[in-house]
């Protein structure tokens, strides 16, 4: 059988449940146990572990996420989202993260335990979808594997009481959805420059972004519910205002993919739009952003195209 690449297998994932792969400190707070790991080290660490691998780990950042990605597959009555643990653990400390995982109920029976190396590299064995970590560099590994992948931020808040249960996924759309190109002539020519480029190129779509083939497959769960019933919203929250808003509408048009909403903001602070869209998660390859953000609505860092140059 010949391999697919990375991107024609994201572009083409058939049956096979979406996929999206979680570090252990992105599931759980771990950060109790990271703290004496960085102050007593590794065999202290591994000894705490094990004498509370009977107490379940408290929530992380993206435990809630997770809750409602496998929530789909209740919906479904049909395993359509597969949850992998990619934990740095051994799987001697690891024991405590399964446990956990249990005690919570998630369904979640695939892991890799690297004992202290970085998980990424099981990530296209896997097949993932998305990976979401806390470690900056797994995520720009994945990216360079052509992985949909983001550095987790935020403070970990249970759903509200009035949450309706649908997932509510918001996404930048220049170097999270579309590629850079535009990004590009922004940072290097300024806003005047960016806005006659893109009135110019209005009928020209972008190339895609590193999250194109995961708001794909987003994209046809949603198209197995009828309309008005799915439990999931997708937005685009951009700095894009007219005359660049037409460009970014017509490549989503000719990708054939829909966004329940569409936030133009022409530069203006993310924050209160995300927090009134109440996502679930935001993707944005500008730091700044994500850590306004971070504080009222889990964010995922993109460290993507040119504004993550180095």
């Amino acid at each position: 059988m010949t391999q697919q690449s990375p991107s024609s297998r994201q572009e083409g994932n058939g049956n096979r449940p979406l996929t999206v792969g979680i570090s252990s400190t992105a599931l759980f707070d771990l950060s109790v146990s990271n703290e004496i790991y960085q102050q007593e080290g590794l065999e202290a660490y591994r000894r705490y572990q094990i004498s509370k691998e009977d107490t379940p780990l408290e929530p992380g950042d993206g435990f809630y996420l997770v809750e409602k990605l496998l929530n789909i597959n209740k919906i479904f009555n049909e395993p359509r989202v597969e949850i992998l643990l990619l934990s740095r653990n051994s799987a001697d400390t690891g024991l405590r993260v399964f446990n956990s995982i249990k005690a919570h109920d998630l369904d979640i029976t695939r892991a890799a335990f690297c004992g202290g190396e970085s998980p990424y590299r099981y990530i296209q064995a896997f097949h993932c979808d998305l990976f979401l970590s806390t470690f900056a560099d797994d995520v720009k590994q994945a990216l360079a594997q052509n992985i949909a992948a983001a550095t987790l931020l935020g403070r970990t808040r249970p759903p509200k009481e009035s949450d309706d249960g649908v997932l509510k996924l918001a996404f930048d759309g220049d170097s999270v959805l579309f590629s850079d190109e535009a990004e590009r002539v922004y940072q290097q020519q300024g806003l005047e420059a960016f806005s006659e480029s893109e009135l110019d190129q209005a009928n020209q779509s972008l190339a895609g972004g590193p999250f194109k083939a995961f708001l794909a497959a987003m994209h046809r769960l949603q198209q197995e519910f009828p309309d008005g019933e799915s439990p999931i919203r997708t937005a685009l929250v951009t700095a894009r205002g007219a005359p660049a808003h037409e460009r970014a509408i017509r490549t989503l048009r000719d990708w054939d993919i829909r966004l329940d909403e569409s936030l133009f903001l022409g530069g203006m602070d993310k924050t209160e739009f995300l927090r009134a869209f109440e996502a679930d998660i935001f993707f944005d390859d500008q730091a700044t952003h994500c850590d306004r953000a971070a504080p009222h609505i889990p964010s995922g860092h993109v460290p993507h195209g040119v504004a993550n140059a180095t």
